[in-house]
């Protein structure tokens, strides 16, 4: 073992220094992405109305997709004569030629990608941005242009995309017409007209209401990761979903506790008064097909939204847990990470179960804290910038796992779990998903939270090569690190913030020997989808 590890450090080392944008075949990057066959869904309690609807939905999740090419590359079409078929399936992963995890191109002709994607003209500056006399340019569903003469314009994504968009409304009002469900209905006709005019409250609201369907279709712009150069513009995607009936029953008591679970965070209580709304849920859901966004690189496990914070001050958020997604992502890459770099003794405490409450409470933890600073800066997204992404994912990590700990230490959750089992699976997905690196927001949270456990002593590299856990160390950092991002946050404090993700959010020689060593032993980034029909 310490021979492998040495020359882990040695290998890493060279990367560091000779690593080019060509320097991996398509091959070897989509080694990277183990493949999972999501099967035809089990239909039987579904009548044949909702079958058609289904269907419907997916037609809908298509045009999603078309736009989100449009927004982060251009015509999906490019890639369609390229004679290495890897070269090929990877691209259609990354929906580009630019690789998720660094950003960088893994075919030849392409530059970096731009940080803000297609979302606003490649040349124009932030001060430029700043300088625009338009109020719509803070609005995450309009695209900045420019005009014939340079100057910056906004263009609502409903104009932008008209095409596609009446496309959806048509098919999401055909489904409104077969559905016998009323909230289903409702929902979709409300989701229909928010498309066309990118006004998206009432149709949050009545997906907030639509609690008795068997089915979910969650579509439109949402999550603004692809926004690396301000962190505003959402990206069009969609998830059609099967909710697990039986695992959404046992989720209501954790819906019904959240203004209590949001008071027993750490640190000043003034840094976590948002109050959540009394209607929020937690569905347990099987993924049938993502469109879009959810279906580039590396793929969600679960949502919380809405993310308006009217709706969530109002009425609440609906959590969604993707079980079948967090199944495979277990099996496929955080055990086996976690088997590869921990000592026996830890390794033993690796659990499937820890891994999924982690991820309940990871979602759960999104819509609480703040959305408002307390000091009159408006909202944390729009005080803290382009680094609010990263502190809230760094947040919700952490936090979801505080509040998992105190749960298990409190006999409510229905697993036989123990705290050792929740901070070493922890610990092993903060490692594992460290490998997604700087080029996002996920991939700079998790080396967040890598390089305060490792500051904090919580975990070490020991004689062996592989890492041992201070399970009371890790405990108290994560209490810790809770606490300093819930202050950061509402304080809006930009000058801390940036700070702080320059210091912790980088990729330190430690990870780097991780990141060969997994590589070498061929355990995946992460898991890519394919389709029973």
């Amino acid at each position: 073992m310490k021979k492998r590890i040495a020359v882990a450090l040695t290998l890493a080392a060279l990367f560091v220094v000779s690593c080019k944008p060509h320097i991996s075949t398509s091959a070897r990057h989509l080694e990277n992405y183990a493949p999972v066959t999501i099967p035809a869904p089990d239909l039987s309690g579904i009548t044949d109305n909702g079958k058609e609807v289904l269907n419907l939905y997916r037609f809908a999740a298509d045009q999603a997709d078309a736009i989100y090419w449009e927004q982060n590359f251009g015509p999906r079409e490019t890639f369609d004569d390229l004679k290495d078929p890897d070269a090929r399936t990877f691209a259609l992963l990354n929906y580009g030629p630019w690789n998720r995890i660094d950003n960088q191109p893994f075919l030849p002709g392409y530059g970096p990608k731009p940080a803000g994607a297609r979302f606003y003209p490649e040349d124009m500056t932030v001060e430029e941005f700043r300088k625009l006399q338009d109020p719509d340019k803070y609005s995450p569903y309009t695209l900045i242009r420019r005009k014939e003469n340079g100057e910056l314009e906004t263009v609502w994504y409903h104009e932008a995309y008209k095409e596609q968009v009446h496309k959806i409304a048509d098919l999401l009002r055909a489904a409104a017409d077969i559905t016998i469900k009323p909230s289903v209905r409702s929902y979709l006709l409300k989701k229909a007209d928010a498309v066309l005019t990118d006004d998206y409250y009432g149709s949050d609201l009545a997906w907030l209401d639509m609690v008795d369907s068997k089915m979910d279709l969650v579509i439109g712009p949402t999550e603004t990761i692809d926004d690396e150069l301000l962190g505003i513009k959402a990206s069009y995607g969609a998830y059609v979903l099967l909710k697990n009936q039986e695992r959404t029953k046992k989720m209501k008591a954790i819906s019904a506790r959240l203004p209590e679970l949001q008071a027993s965070l750490p640190g000043d209580p003034a840094y976590h008064s948002f109050v959540p709304g009394y209607e929020s849920h937690v569905f347990a859901c099987d993924v049938i097909y993502y469109g879009g966004y959810p279906n580039a690189g590396y793929k969600n496990i679960a949502i919380n939204l809405p993310y308006d914070t009217r709706v969530q001050e109002e009425h609440g958020t609906r959590t969604i847990l993707f079980d079948n997604i967090i199944r495979e992502k277990f099996n496929r890459t955080v055990f086996p990470a976690g088997m590869l770099l921990f000592e026996g003794v830890d390794q033993a405490h690796l659990d499937a179960n820890a891994f999924y409450w982690d991820i309940v409470y990871r979602e759960v933890a999104k819509g609480l804290g703040v959305k408002e600073t307390v000091n009159g800066k408006g909202s944390v997204a729009e005080a803290l910038g382009n680094e609010a992404l990263t502190l809230e994912k760094t947040k919700s990590n952490v936090l979801g796992t505080y509040l998992l700990m105190r749960e298990v230490d409190a006999h409510h959750v229905d697993a036989l779990i123990m705290k050792p089992d929740v901070i070493a699976t922890f610990v092993a997905n903060v490692i594992r998903s460290s490998r997604f690196g700087t080029g996002d927001a996920t991939g700079r949270a998790n080396l967040i939270i890598y390089n305060y456990l490792l500051e904090g002593g919580a975990i070490e590299r020991k004689v062996s090569g592989k890492y041992g856990i201070d399970y009371g160390a890790t405990e108290k950092a994560i209490a810790d690190l809770c606490a300093r991002i819930l202050k950061i946050q509402a304080t809006g404090d930009l000058k801390a913030a940036t700070e702080f993700v320059n210091k912790y959010a980088m990729v330190a020689s430690a990870i780097k020997a991780d990141i060969v060593n997994l590589e070498l032993e061929k355990i995946p980034v992460d898991i890519r989808l394919n389709y029973e029909r």
